[in-house]
């Protein structure tokens, strides 16, 4: 594998792109499209259809359908969401890429964190300029090069832009594993860690949600004829807790527990809250089997508890797909100077779902930064340009067939 006379002249054009890079980043920064957002999502939306615009291929706004939640009551009721973006570009090509991003953030609308500024020691610090909106200014700059090179009618590609991955991709969980199905590739654009190393095993995650019924009551004149469900919650995520440390790997975090009211009333209603992270399948179901175990086993009588959730992204271990991939990164990489490094993460993200739905993916191509989902939140500015080339760097090498796209199989996937 060797870089041509075509491949330095696109990465040359990258470089050039580097401040015009950090700068479309720091603008969409300045738009507030935290998850619950709606208006927010618009904006952000409506200016990352404006970028896409000159690309070829078809650019669609894809509506997305509601999201069951189950509300501090314990009802369930359904959650709005701004639409997707999918881009396709030559979708016959013999090869085909997924690359996917987010444009939603944790920050909320009242949220004081609104404006990107630099600190002292260079980083740029702001809400989502590593997470990820330096990570979609980044992916696009490495398309808007790739296109100049002669070999890009080889490769098609889909960009799909998605509004809730800070919760879970509730709502676009099924366009990406769409857009899995027929790909070679998958390409995300989380942030890469700190020291520049990419994610690779990664945890799988699931929000569950236990509505617990009980009986209201006075507590001064009846307090034997209610049934505490702050109470049953309470003991229930006590249990819950103790399931940690008897799986390698499996931790459970006891979130929020939703209920009660004036101190004189017996809480007849609650809601538990928690997240599971699992290093693989079995794990899960493991989980899952403890969790049915506890819930018909507990001593409540005349409480109820009802389970909803589930796994939402499952584990993405290094299969034989994940792993002939990564040997192909860290050779582009060598190519650029850009040694590449793996870490496992007990974090997740849309590279989650690309696996499972059998796409072997790199998720961490964005730019190099910190302290995400934080006021903290950082990314280096000079980062960008050269996150942009690795990305041009891997598009040509699978244009070229350098990279066997099709011979890197599909991932193992989950039913």
């Amino acid at each position: 594998m060797r870089l041509t006379a075509d491949d330095e002249a696109v990465l040359a054009a990258v470089n050039a792109s580097g401040d015009a890079l950090v700068a479309r980043a720091v603008a969409w920064c300045d738009i507030a499209s935290g998850s619950r957002n709606l208006p927010g999502l618009e904006a952000q939306r409506a200016a990352l259809a404006e970028t896409l615009a000159p690309f070829p291929g078809d650019l669609e706004t894809v509506a997305l359908a509601d999201s069951i939640e189950i509300g501090p009551n314990g009802e369930a009721g359904g959650r709005g969401h701004s639409a997707a973006l999918r881009l396709t570009v030559r979708p016959d090509a013999p090869f085909q890429v997924v690359l996917t991003g987010h444009y939603d953030t944790v920050y909320t609308a009242g949220s004081p964190f609104r404006r990107v500024t630099r600190r002292p020691d260079g980083a740029l610090n702001g809400p989502g300029i590593a997470d990820m909106k330096g990570g979609i200014s980044v992916m696009l700059g490495a398309l808007e090069a790739f296109e100049r090179h002669p070999l890009a009618s080889r490769l098609g590609y889909v960009v799909l832009l998605s509004p809730d991955e800070e919760i879970g991709s509730p709502a676009s969980a099924q366009l990406l594993a769409q857009a899995a199905q027929n790909g070679h590739v998958g390409l995300t654009y989380e942030p890469c860690l700190p020291d520049g190393a990419l994610a690779g095993a990664r945890k799988g995650s699931g929000n569950f949600h236990v509505v617990v019924t009980g009986r209201a009551a006075h507590a001064g004149r009846d307090f034997a004829g209610g049934r505490n469900a702050v109470a049953a919650a309470a003991s229930l995520a006590a249990r819950l807790h103790a399931l940690n440390g008897e799986r390698e790997g499996v931790t459970l975090n006891i979130g929020r527990i939703d209920g009660g009211g004036p101190l004189n009333v017996v809480p007849g209603s609650a809601v538990l809250r928690f997240n599971i992270r699992t290093p693989d399948t079995a794990s899960a179901d493991w989980c899952l089997d403890r969790i049915a175990a506890l819930l018909s086993s507990a001593d409540a009588p005349d409480i109820d508890f009802a389970l909803h959730g589930g796994f939402h992204r499952p584990a993405k271990p290094i299969d034989a797909a994940q792993g002939r991939l990564m040997a192909a990164v860290e050779q582009v990489g060598g190519l650029l100077g850009q040694p590449i490094a793996w870490r496992a993460s007990g974090g997740v993200c849309e590279g989650n779902n690309l696996h499972a739905a059998g796409l072997p993916n790199v998720d961490t191509l964005g730019v190099r930064g910190g302290d995400i989902h934080s006021e903290a939140e950082y990314a280096w500015p000079d980062s960008f340009a050269q996150r942009a080339q690795l990305s041009a760097a891997l598009l040509m090498k699978l244009a070229s067939g350098e990279i066997d796209a099709q011979g890197l199989g599909r991932s193992g996937g989950h039913p």
